[in-house]
């Protein structure tokens, strides 16, 4: 009999010589490796481990006379086929390891190194019904290795995927996504009937030759879309501010707030969000694993949404003509949702840091983001996230401008590229939210600056210069002319870039005047009265020609505010004539897709230099209406300036308005001048039907008062001006709802 001392002693020596055989020697004598592994065999398995076996299972003479007496025999067979498995393995561990690699240390749980004798081994397997397939023994390899047998449980929560919910993530993922369409098809399914109910109304109305065939159109048939207009769609969050800036002085604002609806749409958003966050195992007795969980929801959430997010700032959206919707409400859902990337982020960020010191305690160290690109690059994404939304604040965005879109688009660059390497470095579930967001990103960039050179320069045209002039009551009048023809759409806008003043930056403003037409109103269809030809009818015929076939030219008006349009008019007036020849470009045009041709009556309110978003709209609709191509019989122009000399401002082109044929019939024009430096004698005004100068502030309710009465088919008002003009019409539309059929269209830049 061998004593034990003598077994583990050459058990440990077999062993260690097979340790120092080479992978080559193993695979050239599998047989001589099999016998040494019997050998071992034979002498670790004392007549006491036998009995072990014997006591545990059946006596040795049921095992002659039973079938079940192969039991045993398995189990021997089964014992040496670990040993040669873990002795081969151990073999081939060691010899693909560098030569200078450390080897394990004692206290790593190494077979091979005598820490777990064979007797215990064999028994515990013996002890247990375990299933003899051959399969990957994993926990010996990490063990091995020198890493947890156990990853899932006994791997630091704030490590990699341990702890997270990967199966529920994707499931709450989906979930958000299909909330998101969800929204996108029913504002799609409104924009369809609201298209089809135009598109009727125009059809029937364009050849009506008396004022009484749209009565009809001129009743709103549901009431429940006026019921929905009235206190959800043109409702503002409280009684009656929404564009109106909430001010501390003349000089810091706070912003604008949403309207109704659209306060709805941000709080159930952000409130799926957040509750998604807290779908968590709370009865999960590891508070590590609860952290774990928080990491991983709140990181992938907050990579999902910066998809949405990117869109959103886009010019260049494909979104906006299908849905209708203005860029500048796709810009306030922007800055809500940035702002909820944010706060995610952040829950990210303390969760990741709660698990940590948790696992860690007292020598958690802020030295663990040292040579760690991972959480480097995590940390350089989550500060960039969370400065935007600070810097972004509205004092700051308007009191320096062109100061927070450098630094807001250096920001965002920052945090999608650090973001992007912080999931790539780990392959991450989040990467392919992330690996979008980046390309829509940077295609769109590469879309704009395709579309600038497309629209600025030709090989025939040259390159757009730009023509400014000073005008009085401090603005500017300035014309791009472009080196190739273009179709704008009444309602457009366009950005301009001034190198000479502002270098690269852009400033969005609406057309206020084209050289040609803006959309033809009828196909293949001159609208010049059809007349004899003659010598000089044909010479003018040819020069029009000549003009539709020519560059088109692009007139906007800047009002000298603060920055580049301070700079541009001051340069402008300081030269002679107050006349400036510039390199200048354009990016657009944008929008447009707003059409009023199906309301019999259009009312328009502007304030300022927001008549520049008016006037092609009335060149349009005048000409329409002559041809019969659209609805409209009736168009009022309301116009609130500070004095008279602001109307230099549009004074060309509104000559040409005045006279185009058949405009005495449909247009009416209403001046109101809210601080004229001299006294305006109104008696000297022209006749109601062409134009009336009022001093005094407007009264949008009782212009409409005037207007309803009267009221040809289906009504639009329109607006564009300050943000306390605009509130008061949209009240004064909320207010007479009910009066016939009104719609509400608004134009603003809110930044």
């Amino acid at each position: 009999m061998v004593s034990p001392t003598s077994q583990r002693t050459s058990m440990s020596h077999s062993l260690s010589e097979d340790k120092t055989c080479s992978l080559s020697s193993l695979s050239q004598r599998p047989v001589d490796l099999a016998q040494r592994s019997g050998n071992l065999m034979a002498q670790a398995s004392p007549p006491e481990m036998s009995q072990e076996f014997s006591n545990s299972r059946a006596s040795p003479e049921h095992r002659t006379r039973i079938p079940a007496q192969d039991h045993d025999d398995n189990m021997d067979k089964l014992a040496k086929m670990l040993g040669d498995a873990l002795n081969a393995t151990s073999e081939l561990f060691y010899s693909n390891t560098s030569s200078n690699t450390p080897k394990p240390s004692p206290h790593k749980r190494d077979l091979s190194d005598g820490n777990i004798s064979y007797r215990a081994a064999t028994a515990m397997l013996a002890s247990t019904n375990t299933n003899t397939t051959p399969t990957v023994s994993r926990p010996y390899v990490a063990a091995v290795a020198g890493i947890p047998s156990n990853p899932p449980t006994s791997s630091p929560f704030y490590t990699g995927l341990n702890g997270v919910n990967l199966e529920m993530d994707q499931k709450l993922v989906q979930m958000l996504w299909m909330s998101i369409v969800a929204a996108v098809l029913v504002v799609f399914a409104v924009r369809l009937a609201q298209l089809f109910v135009s598109y009727i109304r125009n059809i029937h109305c364009m050849t009506t030759e008396r004022p009484s065939q749209q009565n009809y159109f001129s009743v709103d048939r549901s009431r429940l879309w006026a019921w929905l207009k009235k206190h959800l769609i043109y409702a503002p969050l409280g009684k009656k501010r929404h564009n109106r800036e909430l001010q501390l002085s003349g000089a810091v604002n706070y912003g604008t707030l949403p309207s109704r609806v659209h306060t709805l749409i941000l709080v159930l958003y952000a409130a799926t969000n957040i509750v998604y966050c807290l779908i968590l195992d709370w009865h999960n007795p590891q508070k590590g694993a609860l952290y774990a969980e928080l990491r991983g929801r709140s990181g992938i959430l907050a990579t999902v949404n910066l998809i949405p997010l990117v869109v959103l700032a886009q010019r260049n959206n494909i979104a906006i003509p299908i849905l209708r919707v203005s860029f500048d409400t796709f810009n306030l859902f922007h800055r809500w949702i940035g702002r909820l990337v944010a706060v995610l982020s952040l829950i990210h960020f303390f969760a990741w840091l709660a698990a940590y010191k948790l696992a860690k305690g007292d020598q958690a160290t802020i030295r663990i983001f040292k040579n760690a690109p991972f959480l480097d690059y995590g940390l350089l994404g989550l500060v960039a996230i969370v400065i935007l939304p600070l810097h972004s604040l509205s004092p700051i965005r308007h009191a320096f401008y062109e100061t927070f879109l450098h630094l807001h688009q250096s920001l965002a660059f920052l945090s999608l590229l650090g973001i992007y390497v912080h999931l790539d470095i780990m392959h991450l579930p989040a990467y392919p939210s992330i690996l979008t967001a980046v390309l829509l990103f940077l295609g769109e960039r590469v879309f704009r600056i395709g579309r600038l050179v497309y629209l600025n320069y030709s090989r025939t045209g040259g390159m757009t210069t730009a023509f400014v002039e000073a005008l009085p009551g401090e603005a500017c009048r300035v014309t791009f002319q472009l080196p190739r023809q273009i179709t704008i759409r009444p309602g457009s806008h366009v950005y301009a870039y001034l190198p000479c003043v502002s270098l690269w930056m852009s400033h969005p403003f609406s057309v206020a005047w084209t050289n040609g037409e803006s959309e033809p109103p009828i196909a293949g269809h001159d609208l010049l009265p059809q007349r004899p030809s003659t010598p000089n009818s044909l010479e003018r015929q040819s020069v029009m020609n000549l003009v539709k076939q020519a560059p088109t030219s692009v007139s906007l008006v800047m009002v000298a505010r603060t920055g580049m349009t301070k700079q541009l008019y001051d340069k402008a007036r300081a030269a002679p004539d107050g006349q400036l020849k510039l390199r200048g470009f354009l990016e657009g045009p944008y929008a447009g897709h707003d059409s009023l041709v199906s309301y019999g009556t259009v009312v328009m309110f502007a304030g300022g230099g927001g008549i520049t978003h008016h006037l092609i709209q009335i060149r349009h609709l005048l000409a329409g209406a002559r041809a019969q191509t659209v609805a409209t019989r009736r168009i009022v122009l309301v116009w609130s300036i500070r004095d008279v000399e602001c109307m230099e401002w549009v004074k060309p082109w509104m000559n040409e308005i005045l006279h185009m044929e058949g405009r005495r019939e449909v247009l009416m024009i209403r001046v109101h001048v809210s601080k004229p430096t001299r006294r305006i004698d109104q008696s000297k005004s022209k006749s109601k039907t062409t134009m009336q100068i009022i001093q005094g502030r407007c009264d949008p309710g009782a212009v409409l008062d005037e207007i309803l009465p009267n009221r040809i088919g289906a009504t639009m008002v329109s607006v564009c001006g300050p943000g306390a003009l605009a509130d008061e019409v949209r009240a004064a539309v909320r207010s007479r709802i009910r009066l016939g059929n009104l719609e509400l269209n608004e134009e603003s830049f809110t930044w």
